[in-house]
């Protein structure tokens, strides 16, 4: 089996585990005791903070461990807007950031407060200007993620830092995906991470505040982590995380090389024709070094998954067809892009290039087949027939259906004919400008129907 989802959660590091195995006959005790034992989990975890600290960037008394990535995030915009609260209550974030953060800007609207987000290119980056456009009199914190987990596009920390800095206001970067590859540019004021993206245990985060930056902690007063972080630390957790966030950066140079030429072998296969009907997004030059993400035209999300695992790929997905949840991805409909059809491929360390060279042996047939079933068209245009217009109605199908029956038709309409697809779902909406702009058509826009909506689309090939 091939797991490619290391952006989701690494496998456990070899560091990791001989640290954790180690910790856990020297790190039992309250450190916070005076006793021989107290002594010894206290020095381990003072170590384990200089280590995380050194790797940040920062100062060990400026970092604290969480119980997790998402809880750092939490207690990192709750702690800066309420030390911050005589500025105002309004949060700056790209359009794109982690979920844990989206919810705490809900949770601050909910309350109150309010927030902009910061629309992205279809690269999925913000620009700097614009993110700085955003930025209020009564804005108490910015938030911008180091690179987006999804796509793997690095967002611009530094000049984005520069501005927020110019206006006073603080930067929260979360650096989930990237702290294991290197550190985050400079001028960041608080700083979020989680270990098992790395290869360190779940259920550790970290939570970086510069001195000078107001943070007031929520919740009851808690006198463990500087106050910023409740409960009793789990110090075999917190020592083996970072023990392995320092071996990883220690070789980080090295297979960021190695895995960034099988992910350029991946996105110029995908991307050259492997598989017809493709759209790899994401920046193709300033992105993580194991990411890759493509969108599939007429493809169910989530059943291209299970058959990927069935051939023994662990893969992940951003579609709006996938798990639980039947919404379209939020980064993929900020960036515009193709939400169906949509896998994410996140290569751990020491992944090798015959099992790249397998996956891209298994994709198109496996593509192939879930298109067969869905009824897809194939690649090839039919020839035109003299109806000028047709309506297509998809009501009451999900996606990728209504791009499928749009495929269908396209060709029996002359160019300059229209084809209206009627549709009630949300993934119509973001999926068929998106088809349009891959097949070179045009899309008219969206009209309103007596059920769901009506989207146009003019042939002009």
């Amino acid at each position: 089996m091939s797991y490619f989802d290391a952006a989701s959660s690494a496998p456990l590091h070899p560091v990791a585990r001989q640290a954790l195995l180690a910790s856990l006959d020297e790190g039992w005790a309250d450190p916070a005791r005076l006793y021989r034992e107290g002594r010894r989990a206290g020095l381990l975890l003072d170590a384990a903070r200089e280590a995380a600290a050194e790797a940040v960037g920062c100062r060990p008394d400026e970092l604290v461990f969480t119980s997790s990535g998402t809880r750092a995030v939490h207690s990192a915009i709750a702690g800066a807007l309420s030390g911050r609260r005589r500025v105002g209550r309004h949060l700056v974030l790209s359009a794109v950031e982690h979920s844990s953060v989206l919810h705490a800007a809900a949770a601050l609207e909910a309350a109150g407060g309010s927030f902009t987000e910061v629309p992205v290119d279809r690269s999925g980056a913000v620009d700097p200007s614009g993110f700085g456009a955003a930025l209020r009199a009564d804005t108490a914190l910015a938030c911008l993620q180091s690179a987006n987990h999804e796509v793997g596009t690095e967002q611009p920390v530094a000049g984005t830092a520069e501005i927020c800095a110019a206006a006073g206001v603080p930067l929260l970067v979360d650096a989930a995906q990237s702290l294991g590859w290197g550190p985050v540019p400079d001028g960041w004021s608080l700083l979020t991470a989680s270990a098992h993206k790395w290869g360190g245990p779940a259920g550790v985060g970290l939570l970086a505040v510069r001195k000078g930056v107001r943070f007031a902690p929520q919740g009851p007063a808690d006198e463990r982590e500087s106050g910023r972080a409740a409960g009793f630390e789990n110090i075999p957790a917190v020592v083996a995380a970072a023990a392995s966030l320092r071996a990883v950066r220690a070789g980080a140079a090295e297979e960021s090389v190695r895995l960034r030429a099988l992910v350029d072998r991946i996105r110029a296969a995908v991307g050259g024709g492997l598989v017809p009907d493709v759209e790899v997004v994401g920046d193709a030059v300033r992105r993580l070094p194991h990411l890759v993400t493509f969108s599939c035209l007429y493809v169910d999300g989530e059943t291209l998954l299970h058959e990927l695992d069935r051939a023994e790929f662990s893969v992940s997905s951003g579609s709006s067809c996938t798990s639980s949840t039947l919404t379209p991805s939020h980064v993929l409909k900020a960036m515009g892009v193709l939400t169906e059809g949509n896998i994410r491929v996140s290569l751990p360390y020491g992944t090798t290039a015959a099992e790249v060279d397998r996956f891209l042996a298994v994709l198109p047939g496996v593509v192939a087949g879930v298109r067969e079933r869905l009824g897809a068209p194939s690649s090839a245009t039919p020839s035109p027939a003299p109806r000028a217009s047709l309506v297509v109605d998809a009501l009451g199908r999900r996606c990728p259906v209504p791009v499928i029956e749009l495929a269908k038709v396209i060709g029996e309409v002359p160019v300059g004919g229209t084809v209206t697809v009627l549709a009630d779902d949300e993934a119509a909406r973001l999926d068929i400008p998106a088809w349009c702009e891959m097949r070179e058509q045009e899309y008219v826009g969206e009209e309103p129907a007596d059920r769901g909506s009506a989207y146009v689309v003019r042939r002009l090939l």
